[in-house]
């Protein structure tokens, strides 16, 4: 016997069970009132998560086949050995380097600048404070709260004497 969506009377497709205080607690929708209740993903964005992983798979595809004119190295040996060969590479692999520097560097492709050890407190201090600074407007851009709560914090503390 097929049975029918709790919510209207279409056939459901969507079978969940839930365990509540050692209760059993049964629920059939149709993909419809399964999407309402955000158990499923709607197709429309399951196709849209397929047509971004072909696009990684292609763009992977075509960083392979890149070489540096200056000295010959190949994208995949940079991979395979982690090391660059000229500064030229920086160039020939921008487009596949970007993606990866953001992600070792927390979303930033650029250098930020470092304080000298000689430097005093006050000087390593306020580097600091710039530095949380950067990355707590840059959280919330990204919507990340929690990092943001966290930086927050952390910059409160500096603050204080």
């Amino acid at each position: 016997m097929k049975k029918q969506c709790d919510m209207c009377d279409r056939p459901a497709t969507v079978h969940l069970t839930e365990i509540v205080n050692g209760q059993k607690i049964e629920k059939h929708l149709c993909e419809t009132c399964a999407a309402q209740e955000g158990v499923t993903v709607p197709a429309q964005n399951l196709t849209q998560i397929l047509q971004e992983f072909v696009a990684q798979k292609q763009r992977a595809s075509q960083a392979s086949e890149l070489v540096c004119e200056q000295c010959g190295l190949s994208f995949l040996e940079f991979r395979q050995n982690g090391l660059l060969g000229c500064p030229h590479d920086y160039d020939a692999f921008a487009e596949a380097l970007g993606p990866m520097l953001e992600r070792a560097h927390e979303g930033r492709s650029q250098h930020v600048g470092k304080v000298p050890v000689r430097a005093g407190g006050d000087e390593r201090r306020q580097a600091d404070l710039l530095r949380l600074r950067m990355m707590l407007k840059d959280a919330v851009l990204r919507e990340q709260y929690e990092e943001a709560a966290r930086l927050r914090d952390q910059i409160q503390q500096l603050e204080t004497p």
